[in-house]
C-alpha cells in the first residue's frame, strides 16, 4: 500500500488518473490531510463514498500507532510511536504561551554516540522515511484543539537530522508549503552535532531554516569524549561550516551546550566557550542536563548554572538557559523509548 503522507510521491495522482478521477481530487485529499485534520480517509466527506473506499484499499494514511502518550502539568505531551516494522520513535508537543512547538525525530536511534544521550545508547537502526517524519508532525497537530495550530518545529528528537538530510528536507517542505502546514521557515530549527558537508549543502540550496549546532564542549579534547564523532571532524571545521550557513541564509546561528555536573560546567569551560564563540552573531542555549536512567551524568546545581551563564555574559556571549519542560514524562529524546525497552526486558 502507498503512504499518503510520503512527500513528492506521484502515486495518488497516478492512481486517480488510472481510476478516471479528476486531478483536483488530489488537492482535496491534501487539504483534508493538512488543514482538515482528517483522521482517516472516511473523514474526507467531500469525496464520494465509493472513492473513499477505493482509496482506503490502496493507500495508508497512518503507518504507525501511538504506543504511549504522556502529558505533564506544563502542557507538554510526548508520544511514543510504534512504526510499521515494530521500531519505536518519540515526538513531543510543547505549549508555551501562544506557541505550539513540536519536536520530531529523524532516525530510529542515533549513530553520533553522545555519551549522555538516551537516543544513541543502542546505536542507529535506520533512517525514517520522509512520510514517517511528516506523520509525526500531523499526529502532534491533531493533539491541538480546532482553534489552535502548530507554530514552530524543532528537529531535535531522536537521531542526527543531517544524517538523513534528503528525507528531512522533503518532510520540511510539507511543513512550510502553503497547502501543507504553512509554517514559516524562520520558525523551524534543525539541530545537529555538526556535519559540515550537510551544513554546506543547506547553505548551497538556499535553506532558510534556523540551524542549532550542539557543542557541549569548548575544545576538541573534551568534545571527543562527549561526542565521539567529533574525532573525525573537529570544532574548527564545524564552526567554519556554521559561519558559511549564516552568511548564506542570514539566519542567526544557535549553539547548544548541555551542562553536565562536574564535567563541562567549570569556570574555565565558560571562559573557553566565550572565546570560541567570540565575534559570532549567535545565541547560546545552555541546557542543564536531564538525567537518563542508567547513565552516570547529573544536573548541575542552580548556582553552578548561574555562575556558568554569568561568565559567558561577561565574555559578551548572547546566552539563555533553556527551560526544562516535560521532565516528569521523560521528554528528553530517547528516554521514553528506552524506558519502554527496559520495562520489556530488551536492555
Amino acid at each position: 500500500m502507498h503512504h499518503l503522507l510520503e512527500p513528492n510521491s506521484t502515486a495518488l495522482a497516478e492512481w486517480l488518473a488510472a481510476h478516471g478521477q479528476p486531478a483536483y481530487r488530489a488537492a482535496q485529499v491534501r487539504r483534508w490531510l493538512f488543514a482538515g485534520r482528517a483522521r482517516s480517509l472516511a473523514d474526507m466527506t467531500d469525496l464520494p463514498a465509493a472513492l473513499r473506499e477505493a482509496l482506503a484499499a490502496d493507500f495508508r494514511l497512518w503507518t504507525c500507532e501511538i504506543a504511549r502518550r504522556h502529558t505533564t502539568d506544563d502542557g507538554t505531551e510526548k508520544l511514543l510511536l510504534r512504526l510499521a516494522d515494530g521500531q519505536q520513535i518519540e515526538c513531543v508537543l510543547l505549549r508555551d504561551g501562544t506557541r505550539r512547538t513540536i519536536c520530531i525525530s529523524t532516525q530510529v536511534g542515533c549513530a553520533m554516540g553522545c555519551v549522555f544521550c538516551a537516543s544513541g545508547l543502542d546505536g542507529v537502526i535506520r533512517n525514517l522515511s520522509a512520510g514517517e517524519i511528516v506523520e509525526q508532525m500531523l499526529l502532534l497537530d491533531r493533539l491541538l484543539p480546532e482553534d489552535e495550530r502548530l507554530s514552530h518545529v524543532v528537529v531535535m528528537g531522536m537521531g542526527e537530522p543531517l544524517a538523513n538530510v534528503d528525507r528531512l528536507l522533503a518532510a520540511l517542505g510539507e511543513a512550510t508549503a502553503d497547502d501543507g502546514l504553512a509554517i514559516s521557515a524562520r520558525r523551524i530549527t534543525i539541530s545537529t552535532v555538526g556535519i559540515p558537508k550537510a551544513m554546506r549543502r543547506l547553505a548551497a540550496e538556499g535553506c532558510r531554516y534556523h540551524l542549532a549546532v550542539s557543542l557541549h564542549a569548548p575544545d576538541d579534547a573534551m568534545r571527543n569524549r562527549l561526542v565521539p564523532v567529533n574525532e573525525n571532524i573537529g570544532l574548527a571545521e564545524i564552526l567554519s561550516a556554521a559561519d558559511e550557513y549564516f552568511a548564506a541564509s542570514g539566519r542567526r546561528l544557535t549553539f547548544e551546550y548541555v551542562l553536565l555536573a562536574g564535567l563541562n560546567d567549570e569556570p574555565c569551560h565558560a571562559r573557553a566557550l566565550a572565546a570560541l564563540l567570540a565575534g559570532r552573531t549567535a545565541l547560546l542555549n545552555v541546557i542543564p542536563y536531564n538525567p537518563v536512567a542508567g547513565l552516570p551524568y547529573q544536573t548541575p546545581a542552580p548556582q553552578v548554572v548561574e555562575r556558568f551563564v554569568s561568565l559567558l555574559r561577561a565574555g559578551h556571549v548572547n546566552v539563555q538557559v533553556r527551560e526544562r519542560k516535560g521532565d516528569k514524562i521523560n521528554a528528553a529524546c530517547g528516554q521514553l523509548r528506552r524506558s519502554e525497552a527496559l520495562a520489556l526486558g530488551h536492555s
